[in-house]
């Protein structure tokens, strides 16, 4: 495992120090590591090749 350090707002900082507070999270840590999980699993290469296409398609044809 790997440690990172990060500077966050602190408005963000506090709504993740709330929902550990109120149990969704053990700690900080948790939820940092399932943001970012959350994000890299939504943001695959693959994924993010068949949106640009399809804004492509969308900007070429103006499919609604």
């Amino acid at each position: 495992m790997k440690t990172i350090q990060a500077e966050v707002p602190e408005q963000l900082y506090n709504k993740v120090t709330d929902l550990v507070k109120k149990g969704w999270f053990r700690d900080e840590q948790d939820i940092f590591y399932e943001a970012i999980r959350r994000y890299l699993d939504s943001h695959r290469p693959d994924l993010m090749e068949k949106f640009i296409r399809d804004d492509v398609e969308w900007g070429l044809h103006g499919h609604d």
